[in-house]
């Protein structure tokens, strides 16, 4: 079970950044991280009433909030990484994330098999291939590479923190709602602050831009939240240096949806990244 819920995670992270990806062409990265987390906020809200999920409330909960503090600074360094390039060197140092998670497991005495250490390296070997990583070209401003380590660090710290915040279904739709409550919280305080410093809130065209990407702002942002839930699950049912691997081929997902939507041809490195990142997938699940 857990390959099958960390699998189901990189398939949901996958698509949302790439959904994520498509929106930050017409909406402001910031706009699109607050109004799709607050979607989110609304949504489990609604969950953790119909479900008694308040009676779980606990010190657990900590570890939701520090993993909502977090997240949106993760990911607005990862969209300024983006942004300062190139594209093919910031995307796969972003997956080095999961040797955050991994670390935590094995310091913690988790000890993988001998076929499971083969799978974890020629799995992030094979998540690093798919991204795309250029080999040739202008040199990487050191700004990018700070600011995509941080955002990796950030992303691993999140899976690791919140498969810690609850060990129940009803506690963990609690403290993936306070999660995003605290997303929303920093991310609009992030967002009051950069229209006070007059940068543009909304995409060209207003807040009517806004209103109809957000059937896709509600997608990006209910896939993170369940993808947190699968990995958290995950993570709980089994090794955690297993759910944090297999969870983070979700770069191969983005590769896939963008080759499939976009018709973008896959790079050698990348189709070659894809089929190495699957063989280390069956080593860990047959590990």
């Amino acid at each position: 079970m857990t390959a099958l819920f960390a699998l189901a995670t990189s398939l949901l992270w996958g698509l949302a950044d790439f959904g994520g990806g498509l929106l930050t062409r017409r909406v402001p990265a910031l706009t699109v991280v607050v109004v799709s987390q607050t979607i989110a906020v609304a949504v489990l809200g609604a969950v953790v009433v119909a479900t008694g999920g308040w009676h779980e409330a606990g010190p657990g909960l900590w570890f939701a909030v520090a993993a909502g503090a977090v997240g949106p600074v993760a990911m607005l360094s990862f969209y300024k990484a983006l942004a300062l390039g190139p594209m093919g060197v910031v995307s796969p140092l972003g997956s080095l994330g999961v040797a955050v998670p991994v670390g935590v497991g094995l310091v913690l005495g988790e000890r993988p098999g001998v076929l499971q250490f083969a799978g974890i390296a020629v799995a992030v070997l094979g998540i690093l291939m798919a991204g795309g990583p250029e080999f040739r070209g202008a040199p990487v401003r050191r700004q990018a590479i700070v600011l995509t380590l941080l955002a990796a660090f950030g992303f691993g710290a999140v899976m690791a923190l919140i498969s810690q915040a609850s060990t129940t279904v009803t506690g963990l739709f609690l403290a993936l709602f306070v999660q995003r409550v605290t997303n929303v919280a920093v991310g609009g305080t992030a967002l009051y602050v950069s229209v006070k410093r007059g940068a543009a809130a909304l995409p060209q065209g207003g807040a009517g831009v806004v209103r109809a990407a957000l059937p896709a702002l509600a997608f990006v942002g209910l896939a993170d939240v369940a993808a947190n839930g699968t990995y958290a699950i995950a993570a709980q049912q089994g090794p955690v240096t297993v759910a944090a691997v297999l969870a983070s081929l979700y770069p191969v997902v983005t590769a896939l949806a963008a080759r499939g939507v976009l018709k973008e041809r896959l790079r050698g490195v990348q189709a070659a990244g894809a089929g190495i990142a699957l063989l280390g997938t069956l080593l860990l699940a047959t590990g």
